[in-house]
């Protein structure tokens, strides 16, 4: 024990610096909410004139699927909607970061990120919808299923981490695990059990973590006294934070934390720290809980915004380039909607099917005292 000149006991080493770490940090940025690139030392990006282009198409047809379901949802043809906005270059900018052999596993609002990974927007509004049980082939587009559990999928994001190491298939060439979710899911036990696994196995994930500053109507200071990506010094592995907003910035952070995960030094906690714009589902009210001056001042950071200042700004894109895009927006839109609207309904019974592999007693039974509740209505054309 080390006693100072005063006679206290001095304090500790601290390797960590987390001393150091306390506050809020300034989060990376390359992009400014003006739209003028800002050089990083640390993230430096190469991407060309073309791929920023397609990037901002990205951010509009995302946004633009969001626009419909959440329409779709107030007409009474989804059952609840999960949306990103506001969200949509944090989703991207990792999304656009990852390699074809890299695994996402997602929450429930990574619309983007399916996106990005080649999922056709319609299998989202199926589970949404109730027309199936939200399963598509995870392997087909390395993109997990849809988790409604908080927290939940890191666990599985880990554990999937952990086989790739196993398998040998880490290195310069390897592949890679990125587990999304948001800030409230911190606070679950399963998130905190995934750090310490892919930190003691050295794993190779990047935990993506959405701050949206509200978990449903709790605010982030009711969630952690310290920014959450200093969270990941205390299990050992680093974290950074991220403008959530910027998706450039995203696309570099991201890029550089999974390759670092692919070539064996483990994994990474970053922290996009960005605004969600709407409501947590459709079932909330966010005027509830939060003031409409703060979510005006976010609209000044809109992430589709700023991209969009930046190609003009430097004469990348003219206005036949926007005019494009939104014409494509709109037959997305167009498509979604019918798509929707003519999705057929499943027979009631067909929520007992892919249950178990072999036959089940209960649900056997459960199945038959279903039928009997469906056959005691009185048909219609006998009801006249």
């Amino acid at each position: 024990m080390a006693v100072n000149a005063e006679g206290a006991v001095a304090a500790a080493p601290d390797p960590l610096d987390l001393a150091g770490r306390t506050g809020t940090a300034e989060p990376i940025q390359l992009l400014t909410p003006e739209g003028e690139w800002v050089e990083h030392p640390g993230y430096p990006l190469e991407v060309s004139a073309g791929e920023i282009r397609d990037l901002y198409r990205d951010l509009v047809l995302v946004r633009r699927i969001d626009f419909e379901a959440i329409a779709l949802q107030r007409q009474g043809e989804l059952g609840i909607w999960a949306s990103l906005l506001g969200q949509e270059a944090a989703q991207v900018g990792s999304a656009r970061a990852l390699g074809p052999r890299d695994m996402a596993f997602p929450t429930y609002r990574e619309h983007g990120v399916a996106w990005c990974r080649g999922l056709d927007p319609m299998k989202l509004l199926e589970l949404f919808r109730g027309v199936s049980h939200g399963g598509w082939d995870p392997k087909a587009h390395n993109f997990h299923l849809y988790t409604i559990v908080i927290g939940s999928q890191t666990l599985h994001a880990t554990g999937y981490a952990m086989g790739i190491q196993r398998d040998g298939a880490v290195g310069e060439d390897g592949e890679a695990v990125i587990a999304y979710f948001g800030d409230g899911a911190t606070s679950q036990g399963d998130v905190n059990e995934a750090f310490i696994w892919a930190s003691v196995t050295n794993a190779p994930i990047v935990f993506f973590c959405q701050n949206n500053q509200w978990a449903i109507s709790e605010p982030l200071e009711r969630q952690s006294r310290v920014p959450l990506y200093q969270r990941a010094y205390g299990f050992g592995f680093p974290g950074v934070r991220v403008d959530g907003n910027d998706v450039l910035a995203c696309l570099a952070v991201t890029r550089k934390a999974m390759q670092a995960a692919r070539e064996g030094q483990g994994p990474t906690l970053i922290e996009a720290f960005t605004y969600r714009m709407g409501a947590h589902t459709t079932t909330d009210d966010p005027t509830r809980y939060r003031l409409a001056a703060e979510l005006e001042a976010w609209k000044l950071k809109d992430p589709i915004e700023r991209v969009k200042a930046y190609l003009i700004r430097s004469e990348l894109a003219d206005r036949q380039f926007f005019e494009r895009v939104d014409a494509e927006a709109s037959e997305l839109g167009t498509r979604i909607r019918r798509s929707c609207l003519e999705m057929p309904d499943p027979e009631p019974s067909a929520m007992f099917e892919n249950i178990y592999a072999e036959p089940n007693a209960l649900i056997d039974a459960e199945r038959e005292q279903f039928a009997a509740y469906l056959d005691s209505f009185v048909p219609a054309e006998e009801a006249r």
